[in-house]
């Protein structure tokens, strides 16, 4: 029997999809490159008066992750040969990767020198680098290691650990980048593998709170600020995916981006609020964004999020589908003024180095794109961008068709490109740090070494710099160094008096500077600061005292707060989420407080309620639920403490809303199981309420509340074909519907065990294939049937491998043999398929012949139409292209704009050698014997729920499953390709081309 050509195309697109670039050799460079390297830098495009230059390229580099410029304008490099060869395949050195500096020491504008600064086996694929004077701080999961060039010859003379047990290594989502502060701290981040934070000896590092750092307090991707010694580490933000290279601007705001899950046009740039929650994950349960909720977003993008939920601080910006990467505060003037104080930004995925220009609005902010690099070569893959001390900007080039997903298409190339106005040759900045004067003109400087060599010469200079320090802060026309001269000040005896004299100053940037300031050390005159903040006229200034009363206790606080409070406008989510974090941990006093206030009439009173964490808002709440019906104010339950929530709403239910189903639905579903299951009273009303719905909203109460009574019903359902698969489920979860199911299906009549059969096809339990099989195998039943049975026995995932020992034992009626192996040929996995027909008795093994090779490929032309069909018939299944077809896969709508068509064809070619990024295979085993196999939704302490192949979801009580662990293998199976000629497969790349962000 021929494979059938409908085998599933499933994940393609991972976070540049699942860009599969699984090639075995390394490709090597050329003797010259210079020819190539110029034809590719004339399809980078820049604003009119600046130019892009290439200043080094293969093989001076190759694969550059990040990049930092010295003082003496020299770039370090990041290399990342040994780049995941775990699941790329891709071949490695087993001298390790290295750190190298390029230099140009004959002034053309390219880099003619190149020392190795450090290799070793155990520097594998870094993605951080900070170079700050002699020590050089680098960030490679499980490490932060600091590097000491003693002697200064350009080579690393010992390495010490500040950090270790950072999770993710050999993976993009571990440690990133480590930035100098204005303050004269660290700051850094990590991605969601990160988790915890150990010091050197493998210690819990503690927080600002004297709590462990890891993910019992905090979820996923964090953000941190320490001393330069690593000591009082301070947790500044979390709940983030990827965020990747922290920026800190001059007075203190911090600045990032963070990467969506592959697919979903959720990328977003955010201003870091400190202690802020960024809602990636739900703060309560830490379930994923897929889970449904009550008043969930609409909009995929902002759902990714969770936006809508009380206690997120908003984003910045969300600019679609990406794969962003390294960031910094551009704070010089050499570029147009477009660019200056703003974030430069760049963007792997779109192939884009952005600036994001920002204005106040409100407390918070709002932003507009200005594109600074932009290219139609796909393979261009910005990783990082850092200032010169010139002011010109350098750009690291991944170059590859591919980025994310753990693959590397490419591993002998990689381009550091500089950017600067025409004719701006790069030339070495002088600086000298002799005397204070010239030391602050050094600190003005937009490259962060210089400006950290000139902190720390002033801070030793003390008293005698003090005075023109004060100057420049008093005098300076511009706001950023008068910032930078007042973190030096601050570092003196004097600095109650300074933080006092910058927040006298109108510039609101500098008062918010101010109070930061005063948060990081102890400062005797807050009472004085703060109540002068608490009545300024700027809503920013307001919102970072609101954050500066985090974990603050006594009465003079809680005023202070419940003033905060009094202002809000009702349509500030910056100042509202910037009041919620400085009630943490306060929230009984700071509303008590607010609630003396009468605010009732007050425009942001029930901005307020909705915010808060307190029983005491609770009747306000209720109130408001009751008058409103609003599923904001349901949703806040969810994050309300104490158990008086359930008594409350039954009270709603049996006032006002009486005679209203859909918001005592709404009421019951905000009921606690236990409250439910113990008051008789309140379960006649779920009896009566489930009796007036059906479908999706009946079921998700009878599986939640576990009423056993409902089976009747719910098998009726399924009898009669609707919702049939989810009413299965439910069904199987309750207690005794396993037995129910296999006694309706022997006594019941011809069309009920058809139906029964159409559920039971793909619910990927042994009970469920049982009967299956049971079914194919009993002359009772009619042919019919027997033979369905026959021909859906294999169609569910968890269970193929049940129905291939059928095969094996000779358990399959001989009549019936070619219908189950044909139930098998939609496997996701090739051997499944192969083996499976390897049981039919006149089978021919057909041998596909190869597909050209991947040079003749790429050159061939196809037609998007016929692509089109292509892709109907065989990736749809998995694959959701402008919302049709199965969500499964990662959604392919812009995968044009994503991957160059060596990326496709590679991910199509060589499925398994890369695994996006959130589409990583799971096995999860229940007690009962079940084995599941996909792709992980959501999970916490005491639930998990798996997307299977089909686009079902299924759930699990953590309790009741025997294990649970990551495959390395990726669920999109192999020899897609081998059920299409050389023309369907080249027509679907063409049509895949076509799907490009608009």
């Amino acid at each position: 029997m021929k494979i059938v050509k409908k085998a599933p195309l499933l994940f393609l697109g991972g976070m540049i999809s699942l860009v599969s670039l699984g090639i075995p050799k390394m490709v090597q460079p050329k003797k010259n490159t210079a020819d190539s390297v110029q034809t590719k830098v004339s399809t980078l495009q820049v604003p009119e008066g600046l130019e892009v230059k290439p200043f080094a390229a293969e093989p001076m580099l190759i694969n550059p992750t990040n990049i930092d410029v010295d003082s003496k304008g020299r770039v370090w490099v990041l290399e990342a040969y040994n780049y995941r060869p775990g699941i790329n395949g891709n071949p490695t050195n087993p001298q390790g990767d290295r750190i190298v500096i390029l230099e140009d020491t004959n002034g053309d504008g390219q880099a003619d020198s190149r020392k190795v600064f450090y290799q070793s086996p155990e520097l594998n694929a870094p993605l951080g680098i900070a170079v700050l004077d002699s020590m050089v701080i680098v960030s490679q999961s499980p490490y932060i290691w600091k590097m000491f060039d003693d002697n200064r010859d350009g080579k690393a003379d010992r390495k010490e650990v500040l950090f270790s047990g950072i999770g993710g290594d050999q993976h993009d989502h571990g440690a990133h980048a480590f930035t100098f502060g204005p303050d004269g701290k660290l700051y850094f981040n990590i991605g969601n593998e990160g988790k915890q934070l150990l010091d050197a000896k493998g210690n819990p590092v503690l927080d600002q709170d004297g709590d462990p750092i890891g993910p019992k307090k905090y979820r996923q991707g964090m953000v941190f600020r320490c001393n330069l010694d690593g000591s009082q580490v301070e947790v500044l933000g979390h709940n983030f995916r990827n965020n990747y290279e922290v920026a800190v601007d001059s007075y203190g705001a911090l600045w990032q981006s963070d990467n969506d899950d592959d697919g979903n046009k959720g990328v977003r740039i955010n201003a870091v609020f400190e202690h802020g929650n960024y809602g990636y994950v739900d703060e309560m349960t830490g379930e994923g964004w897929y889970v449904n909720r009550t008043n969930i977003e609409k909009e995929i993008p902002l759902r990714h999020w969770h936006l809508n939920d009380p206690g997120v601080v908003p984003n910045l910006l969300q600019t679609g589908a990406g794969s962003p990467t390294g960031m910094i505060i551009y704070e010089g003037n050499l570029l147009p003024s477009i660019f200056q104080n703003q974030m430069i930004h760049t963007d792997a995925g779109p192939n884009v180095v952005r600036s994001y220009a920002t204005t106040p609005w409100g407390a918070g902010y709002e932003a507009r794109i200005n594109n600074l690099i932009t290219s139609k070569d796909q393979w261009f893959r910005p990783a990082d961008v850092a200032a010169a001390p010139d002011g010109s900007l350098f750009v690291a080039d991944w170059y590859d068709p591919g980025v994310g997903g753990h693959q590397a298409g490419d591993q002998a190339k990689g381009r550091i490109y500089r950017i600067a106005p025409k004719g701006h040759a790069y030339k070495k900045t002088n600086f000298d740090l002799s005397t204070p004067e010239l030391a602050f003109k050094a600190l003005e400087n937009p490259n962060l070494e210089i400006r950290f060599l000139a902190f720390q010469a002033l801070k030793k200079m003390g008293n005698k710099a003090e005075s023109v320090l004060e100057n420049e802060f008093n005098t300076n026309e511009n706001p950023r160094f008068r910032a930078r001269a007042f973190w030096v000040l601050n570092q003196g005896s004097r600095s109650n008096e300074f933080i006092l004299k910058a927040f006298e100053q109108a510039n609101p940037n500098l008062k918010a500077m101010a109070i930061r300031a005063a948060k990081q050390k102890p400062f005797t005159e807050w009472s004085t600061l703060a109540a002068k903040a608490a009545k300024d006229q700027h809503a920013s200034v307001r919102r970072e005292l609101a954050i500066a009363l985090r974990h603050l206790s006594g009465e003079e606080v809680n005023q202070l707060w419940a003033s905060l409070a009094m202002r809000h406008n009702g349509t500030d989510r910056w100042y509202l989420e910037a009041l919620g974090i400085g009630a943490d941990g306060n929230w009984d006093e700071r509303f008590a407080a607010y609630a003396a206030l009468k605010p009732e009439n007050s425009k942001g009173y029930s901005d307020v309620v909705w915010r808060a964490r307190t029983e005491k808002a609770l009747p306000a709440l209720i109130e408001l639920i009751g008058n409103t019906k609003s599923l904001a104010y349901f949703r806040a339950l969810d994050f309300m403490p104490g158990e008086q929530k359930s008594e409350a709403l039954f009270t709603l239910i049996n006032g006002k809303f009486a005679t209203d189903v859909s918001a005592q639905l709404e009421a019951v579903r905000h009921m606690k199981p236990a409250y439910i299951a113990s008051h008789p009273e309140v379960k006649i009303v779920l009896s009566a309420l489930l009796k007036q719905i059906s479908g999706k909203q009946y079921l998700e109460l009878v599986d939640y509340y576990q009423l056993k009574e409902e089976s009747p019903r719910v098998l009726g359902m399924i009898l009669a074909g609707t919702e049939s698969s989810k009413a299965g489920q439910v069904v199987y979860n309750l207690p005794g519907g396993a037995a129910l199911i296999r006694s309706k299906f022997f006594t019941g009549k011809e069309a009920e065990q058809l139906a029964l059969i159409e559920m039971l096809r793909w619910q990927g339990k042994t009970e469920s294939a049982q009967l299956l099989y049971e079914a194919t195998a009993n002359p009772k039943l009619s042919k019919a049937v027997q033979m369905q049975a026959a021909r859906v026995i294999g169609n569910a995932y968890p269970t193929e491998e049940f129905v291939l020992d059928l095969l094996e034992k000779k358990k399959i009626a001989t009549a019936y043999v070619p219908l189950v192996v044909e139930s098998l040929q939609k496997a996701w996995r090739k051997s499944i398929r192969m083996k499976a027909n390897s049981y039919l008795a006149k089978h021919q093994t057909e041998t596909k012949k190869a597909h050209p090779a991947m040079a003749e490929l790429i050159n061939m032309s196809g037609d998007a139409v016929k692509g089109k069909v292509v892709f109907t018939n065989s990736c749809t299944m998995c694959h959701l292209v402008n919302n049709e077809g199965i969500d499964f896969g990662p959604k392919l709508s812009e995968i044009g704009t994503k991957l160059s068509k060596e990326g496709m064809y590679m991910s199509i070619l060589h499925p398994n050698a890369g695994i996006g990024f959130g589409y990583e295979t799971f096995e999860v085993k229940t007690k009962s014997g079940d084995t599941y196999q996909g792709i992980i939704v959501s999970k916490n302490e005491t639930d998990i729920m798996l997307r299977i192949p089909g686009g079902i979801v299924k759930s699990f009580k953590t309790s009741a499953l025997k294990s649970y662990k990551q495959l390395p293998e990726s669920l999109m199976p192999e020899g897609l390709a081998d059920g299409m000629s050389t023309p369907e497969l080249v027509d679907l790349i063409e049509y895949l081309s076509t799907l490009k962000k608009k």
